[in-house]
């Protein structure tokens, strides 16, 4: 039935009542109107009247007759061989708690429902946290894998392709976590009595969301290192998931390389009284990398040299600190040196642990990958404070993620970067965010070292301003007409499956994003035609040295992006929305 958008006014000169119907079902077919562009931009000048309102909306209406904006009939499903070339396949992440702490697959027949829509969306397939603090619950090497399987049975019936994540970290503490899930409890019994098996800052505050990679080689845990904990976990699953994996399910296995399953320190937990912007804190206060640093000052001939003990509180700012102010001491020679072990020590960590990824998963048809956190915040001060602190060490004369880039490339990981929806105009400008630049780094980073790069979006968003930058750091050159574009993304995943997300108009516009990133083809199955053919993974390459990563801190410029997306999501809906709310507001 159609519905009445009607506009009244009051008062004055404008007292005539202008009514304009729009009917629902075309709203549904209807993108980019040039008469409310012209309305905006007269408003925006303050240059019209009511004689304008009543003229540029009749414009309006008048359109919605024309033969351009009919809906297209049906059709079979169809590929552009040289458009789909530009396709970019889109996932999305599964709610966290999608199996319970009982280790139980409650809700499958809502789950079906929800799959099934994504399916129908032209979603190529779903993300989902697979928790050790669920699985290996019980004891050392009690896997449990039962509920599991029944939800990855699932994902096989509704024929969608799955990531799996190997999450080594707590759940909740962090931005969007709705659910607890703690590591589990025979680790945080061991923590008991050993605390320093966790994260830990200057003033002693431990953190239980992940180890502390200053025991990754330390058999603490009934004999074994966290490494071989890990390991053991990823062989248990490969055994226990082999037919999914032969039957080409699981196409990723994303390995959890620390809080939030991101290659970082826990710089900035909100456990802890951390708030956005704040710069957060170093976490390598425990007593096992107290002593690698003493080890690594002493072997270096300073063996004065202590921890920092400048580098201010979670919450402070860069220029209230020693260490990140002006001239402070990341510049010194000891500063630089700090620096240079705690960014290597991460990259250390996320390379052994993906070298036994790579021998679990070794012959099997699926692509290995890693996540790297988008910290933009502070990214244009002088000391990337908050970068630095998080393990990133990246300045204007340092690249901080290619040397990262380059250790994946010889796991032929994926390099999984997050929150590619943000743009500067949408942050706080004291906080000196660059999301916009930073995700051109890393990317122009990920590119130069032959990755597939794929990423996400940092906060759930369901307008088109956020798809949009999305759209445009997946083909930031566009796409190509004629095949394969310069420069693409491997692929999206999006985050989060939600009751927000499946609203009527929010999921309108969230299919039109897929189509986008689809570049306008149709859902393809066959990941061979858009060249994403996954062969068996191969064996690690040798290990690349210190002098090879070093070299990779080299700046250089990002390759060039375009201004916005060339193929954009127009919210028709939304721009209608917000002329009604600004008339209404001129009338008031």
């Amino acid at each position: 039935m159609a519905s009445n958008l009607i506009l009244h006014s009051t008062q004055g000169s404008l007292g005539a009542k202008v009514r304009l119907q729009v009917y629902s079902s075309i709203f549904q077919q209807f993108h980019g109107i040039r008469s409310v562009k012209r309305i905006e931009a007269l408003w925006q000048t303050g240059s019209f009247n009511s004689a304008d309102i009543s003229k540029s909306l009749k414009a309006v209406a008048s359109k919605f007759s024309t033969a351009e904006i009919l809906p297209k009939a049906p059709f079979a499903e169809t590929y552009n061989q040289r458009m789909l070339a530009n396709y970019v396949p889109v996932y999305v992440m599964l709610p966290l708690g999608v199996i319970s702490n009982e280790n139980v697959f409650e809700t499958k027949t809502v789950m079906e429902k929800q799959l099934k829509e994504l399916k129908e969306a032209g979603v190529d397939g779903v993300m989902v946290d697979v928790w050790w603090g669920i699985v290996e619950s019980k004891g050392p090497k009690q896997y449990d894998w039962s509920a599991y399987r029944n939800l990855f049975e699932l994902f096989q019936e509704c024929g969608l392709k799955l990531q799996a994540i190997m999450s080594f970290h707590k759940c909740g503490g962090n931005v969007g976590d709705e659910v607890t899930i703690p590591l589990p409890k025979w680790v945080l019994e061991i923590g008991e009595t050993d605390p320093d098996i966790f994260y830990t800052n200057l003033k002693g505050n431990r953190n239980e969301e992940c180890l502390t990679l200053g025991v990754d080689n330390q058999p603490l845990f009934h004999g074994r290192t966290t490494i071989q904990m890990y390991s053991d976990y990823m062989k248990s699953f490969r055994e226990n998931m082999s037919d999914f994996l032969e039957a080409g399910l699981i196409i990723d296995i994303e390995v959890g390389l620390g809080p939030a399953g991101e290659l970082r320190y826990p710089s900035y937990p909100s456990s802890q009284g951390w708030v956005f912007p704040g710069i957060g804190e170093f976490q390598c206060y425990d007593k096992y990398l107290k002593a690698e640093f003493k080890e690594a000052v002493t072997n270096a001939g300073h063996p004065e040299w202590e921890l920092p003990d400048n580098a201010g509180e979670y919450n402070d700012t860069p220029g209230s600190t020693k260490f990140f102010g002006l001239n402070g001491t990341y510049l010194t020679e000891q500063g630089k040196f700090f620096l240079t072990w705690y960014s290597n020590k991460l990259i250390n960590h996320g390379d052994e642990i993906l070298a036994e990824a790579n021998k679990a998963f070794l012959g099997f048809k699926v692509k290995l990958a890693a996540k790297v956190a988008g910290i933009h915040w502070w990214y244009k001060s002088d000391s990337h404070a908050a970068e630095l602190t998080s393990g990133y060490y990246n300045l204007k004369d340092r690249d901080g993620y290619r040397p990262i880039a380059r250790m994946l490339s010889r796991h032929h990981a994926i390099f999984n970067f997050t929150c590619l929806e943000m743009r500067n105009s949408e942050q706080r400008a004291d906080a000196k965010c660059g999301p916009q630049e930073l995700v051109q780094q890393v990317l122009s980073g990920g590119w130069r070292e032959q990755l597939e790069v794929a990423g996400e979006n940092a906060l759930s968003r369901y307008d088109c301003y956020g798809y949009n930058q999305m759209l445009l750091n997946a083909r930031p050159n566009g796409v190509n007409s004629e095949g394969v574009p310069k420069l693409m993304m491997f692929g999206i995943t999006y985050l989060r499956l939600s009751d927000e997300l499946l609203k009527e108009n929010n999921f309108k516009i969230f299919k039109e994003f897929v189509k986008k990133m689809h570049a306008d083809q149709d859902y393809c199955p066959d990941l061979g035609k858009y060249n994403h053919e996954i062969g068996p993974l191969e064996q690690s390459k040798p290990k690349i040295s210190m002098e090879d990563l070093l070299e990779a801190t080299k700046p250089m410029e990002p390759f060039p992006w375009g201004s916005e997306a060339d193929m954009k999501i127009d919210d028709f809906e939304g721009v209608l929305a917000n002329l009604v709310r600004k008339l209404f507001s001129m009338f008031k």
